[in-house]
């Protein structure tokens, strides 16, 4: 692994802000011609820094507007549970996002619907059927005031 350098911590800044930005671009930004510019994006990759680049949708033209941050306990915390757990997170495609977390709960969930009844039909046919499920708490989000994907990166 190699240390990021100024201009490595400023690709990846500019990358997540626009994956869909030219080489050309890229290194015009960064006062480098595109050769070396691409280099240092495909050793990013590499390396593992990058680990890839996806479309965002606007969840609202898609019929999912419907957000529910889900806090879940599990009945026992045994080896078995947690990977019961893992598995059906992933391959729940509501769940966009999943943290074993501390606290008074063990999961917290960002679950994505169409609307409540949707929710409704996910926790009553999908999500109950945990074996190791205990106590769920749900709050619908009302607005996002925040939605970012950019971690902060220091340009030194």
């Amino acid at each position: 692994m190699f240390e990021l350098d100024k201009i490595d911590r400023k690709i990846l800044k500019i990358l997540q802000k626009n994956a869909r930005i030219t080489n050309k671009e890229l290194a015009s930004q960064l006062g480098l011609s595109p050769p070396p510019t691409l280099e240092r994006v495909k050793k990013l990759e590499s390396a593992g820094f990058i680990t890839g680049y996806s479309a965002v949708l606007d969840p609202i033209k898609i019929n999912l507007a419907t957000i529910m941050m889900v806090s879940v306990s599990l009945h026992h915390h045994s080896q078995d549970s947690i990977n019961e757990m893992y598995r059906a997170v992933d391959s729940l495609d509501e769940i966009l996002e999943c943290y074993h977390v501390t606290g008074d709960y063990d999961f917290m969930l960002k679950v994505i619907c169409s609307d409540i009844f949707q929710y409704e039909k996910f926790v009553r046919e999908k999500l109950v059927k945990l074996n190791s499920l205990g106590k769920i708490k749900s709050s619908v989000v009302l607005s996002t005031l925040k939605k970012s994907n950019a971690y902060p990166i220091d340009d030194e």
